[in-house]
C-alpha cells in the first residue's frame, strides 16, 4: 500500500466547501424548524437536506478525489447543490425565481453520474 499524496489545493478547497455546506445546512434546518411557516418549512428542508448529504460527500470523498475526472465531478455537485438548495433557500429570503432548480438537480444527477464513471476507472 502506497502512502497518500498530499491532497491538490482543489481537493481541499472542495472538503472545506463541503463542510460550510453541511454548517450551512444545520443551521437552515433550524430555522425551518424554528421560525418558517409550513410551506416554507417544507421547502427550507428540502434545502437543507440536500446541502447537507452532499456538503458531507463533497467533504468525504473530495481528498481521495486523485484523478481530474472525479475534482470535476465534485465542482459539478457543489454548484448543483448551489443552484438547487441556494434557489430554494434564496426563493424563500429574496423572493427570487426558482426557475434554476431543475438545472441544480440535473447537474447533481449527472455528476454523481461522472463521479461513478471516475470511480469506476481507478
Amino acid at each position: 500500500m502506497t502512502p497518500l499524496s498530499p491532497n491538490p489545493p482543489a481537493a481541499r478547497a472542495l472538503a472545506v466547501a463541503g463542510a460550510i455546506l453541511a454548517a450551512a445546512a444545520v443551521a437552515l434546518s433550524a430555522y425551518a424548524a424554528h421560525v418558517a411557516d409550513a410551506l416554507a418549512q417544507s421547502r427550507l428542508q428540502t434545502a437543507a437536506v440536500f446541502a447537507f448529504g452532499h456538503g458531507v460527500a463533497l467533504a468525504a470523498l473530495a481528498p481521495q478525489a486523485a484523478r481530474r475526472l472525479a475534482r470535476v465531478a465534485l465542482i459539478g455537485l457543489l454548484l448543483g447543490v448551489l443552484l438547487f438548495s441556494g434557489g430554494l433557500a434564496s426563493a424563500h429570503f429574496f423572493a427570487t425565481s426558482t426557475r434554476l432548480l431543475p438545472y441544480g438537480g440535473s447537474l447533481m444527477i449527472l455528476s454523481w453520474l461522472l463521479y461513478a464513471a471516475a470511480a469506476a476507472r481507478r
